[in-house]
């Protein structure tokens, strides 16, 4: 709703990584906290899963030394090989037990998958719920300075990153964990020398974790901020599309998203191969540690210092060993993809609010009091650039006050500051003889509906379009406020008429039409105060003149403030507020202001000049 005096400045994402990763990560794991009880016993479940599956390596290991031991008696006995004294009720025994252990650590995996996904829907959730909520609470400003499409991205992209490694990764790092501690235990029980060979692998693995994941950790945040820009440029394109095709200005913006497409690719190429370089080089290295057991073990073997099972079980661990450091170093790399995420929700989660509510003070409105009072306001959005300087206004009740001025003049500016989008910087506005600061936003804008510039219709019916001004209307009501503002007869010649179902971008109907229901909304909300601003900027002269009709007629009920460019659309005004550079110049009615000959008259004559040519 603002005119030149807004800031029109964009903030980009910066392509960082995370700035604060261990503060960002006890933050994201504070959110557990209202559900430590589905953590509590994942963890148990994927502790108990742990222990089952570690445990069979050894038992088979035990049956495969058995197997031996009767192939090896056989053989010595020169009997066949169909006779040879293999113990298969032991094997067989073995066998069994391994089927149970394998049994329960599935079961008990499957649990833990079920508990731990409910656990990051609920954090999810009330992490989107937090972030929806807030968006409530910031004021005007932030939306101003910030690009929608990246807002989008951090609520979507980045909340399904944050959901998804909270699902798979959190219960993985504990799995990892146990699993490795109970491979390395199992491991020594069995063979030092072979545990030994073993972990010679683990400094590779460590140094190749802590070279890769730095550089991914940054390639992510770059990712995740490029793909907002992208987002960005693809949410304006399309809701201004026939601006582009209008002026045929397709390929540039089809130019300017390959660039940022190719960004886009640029980054994420990069961040995905040092991720997945993580699997190649930790598989080099699982791959040197078995070949390593394998000819210790074979040696050990051959010198009758170790069993063969033995030697099977320590090969079977050895690949359980290095699968842990192997998830690990990719979990590394996700976590660093989802705390940069997490840090650009918190960065609006972290953004100032709109100043607190204050509870209505105890003194009464005024009757005698104008209706609105502006009292030596000043503002500015830039504190360098002064915008509204000691700007006084007295409005009676029941006037129709008209605000002109050029662009820039600050005309929407004293609507933003009246309904509390923006606060003044010095000065004060009093409703009745109230400080509007003393009220509650809910309070204070109870008082208004306004008709903006831009018309905004969501997708539903033109009946629940209409009544969202007041959501209890009736259906009469609506009826009634579709005549006030002319836009009764084209809604009754759709096919569906009230109910027909406006589409994204409410393209079955023109653009002044949509401005017709944007006034009926206003007129079914019945407020004590009624703003135009730029109303009737998509409406044709016939319309609009049957529009100032109806204002007309409602006039002896509410206080009625009309922006205007136009000025043919103010002549019947009350008064006439003539603003220039946040200043008022001139006040009176049409005939008045002409009559004076002054900044009003040459505004005026220049815009009828210009209707003539």
């Amino acid at each position: 709703m603002h005119n030149g005096f807004a800031p029109h400045l964009r903030q980009r994402s910066k392509a960082e990584q995370a700035q604060n990763f261990w503060g960002t990560t006890w933050r994201l794991l504070r959110y557990l906290k209202p559900w430590h009880w589905l953590l509590f016993f994942s963890i148990i479940f994927a502790i108990a899963s742990v222990i089952f599956s570690v445990s069979a390596p050894k038992i088979l290991g035990e049956a495969t030394t058995t197997i031996y031991a009767g192939v090896k008696k056989g053989r010595a006995m020169g009997i066949t090989m169909s006779r040879w004294p293999i113990d298969f009720h032991k094997v067989g025994h073995y066998a069994i037990v391994v089927l149970i252990l394998y049994g329960c650590s599935a079961i008990f995996n499957l649990l833990q998958q079920l508990l731990t996904t409910q656990l990051a829907q609920k954090v999810v959730y009330t992490l989107r719920r937090d972030l929806k909520q807030k968006m409530r609470q910031l004021p005007v400003s932030f939306y101003d300075n910030h690009d929608h499409g990246d807002i989008m991205s951090r609520m979507v992209n980045d909340m399904d990153n944050v959901s998804a490694t909270l699902q798979q990764g959190l219960i993985q790092i504990v799995t990892s964990a146990f699993t490795f501690i109970g491979v390395l235990f199992l491991m020594l029980t069995i063979s030092l020398r072979l545990t030994l060979v073993a972990l010679i692998t683990i400094p590779i693995g460590i140094v190749i974790v802590g070279v890769i994941s730095p550089k991914a950790q940054r390639l992510f945040g770059k990712q995740q901020a490029t793909l907002g820009t992208i987002n960005n440029q693809v949410e304006e394109t399309y809701t201004g599309q026939q601006v582009v095709k209008l002026f045929g200005d397709e390929k540039r913006e089809q130019d300017s998203f390959e660039k940022k497409n190719q960004q886009y690719f640029n980054a994420a190429w990069k961040a995905q191969f040092f991720s997945i370089l993580v699997f190649p080089s930790m598989n080099f290295v699982r791959n040197l540690g078995f070949l390593m057991v394998a000819v210790v073990g074979s040696f050990l073997v051959a010198q009758g210092q170790l069993a063969i099972g033995a030697v099977q079980a320590i090969l079977q661990y050895q690949e359980q060993f290095s699968r842990p450091i192997t998830q690990l170093a990719n979990l590394a790399n996700v976590f660093q993809q989802t705390i940069a995420s997490s840090e650009r929700i918190f960065a609006i989660l972290d953004e100032p609010e709109m100043t607190t509510d204050q509870p209505v003070k105890d003194e009464q409105p005024q009757a005698a009091a104008p209706i609105i009072s502006f009292k030596d306001v000043k503002f500015s959005y830039q504190p360098d650039q002064p915008l509204i300087d000691h700007f006084n206004l007295d409005v009676a009740p029941r006037q129709t006050i008209a605000i002109v001025g050029p662009t820039g003049a600050g005309k929407s500016t004293l609507i933003n500051l009246l309904e509390r989008f923006y606060d003044v910087n010095a000065g004060k506005i009093y409703l009745h003889g109230v400080n509007i600061q003393d009220m509650t936003r809910q309070e204070l804008r109870s008082h208004f509906a306004i008709v903006p510039q831009e018309t905004w219709l969501f997708h539903g019916t033109i009946m629940d379009n209409i009544s969202f001004g007041r959501m209890n209307a009736t259906k009469d009501e609506v009826y009634r406020a579709a005549q006030l503002a002319h836009a009764d007869h084209f809604i009754r010649t759709l096919p569906d008429g009230y109910q027909t179902v406006l589409g994204e971008g409410s393209t079955e109907i023109s653009i002044g039409q949509r401005q017709l229901l944007t006034i009926a909304r206003a007129f079914v909300a019945n407020p004590e105060i009624l703003i135009l601003d730029e109303a009737t900027s998509s409406v044709d002269t016939r319309t609009e003149s049957l529009i100032q009709q109806a204002m007309n007629d409602l006039q002896a009920n509410r206080t009625t403030f009309i922006v205007a460019h136009r000025l043919s659309t103010v002549q019947n005004a009350d008064k006439i507020i003539v603003l220039n550079h946040g200043h008022i110049v001139e006040t009176g009615s049409h005939a008045a202001l002409m009559a004076k000959n002054g900044f009003y008259a040459k505004l005026y004559n220049s815009q009828f000049r210009h209707a003539l040519r």
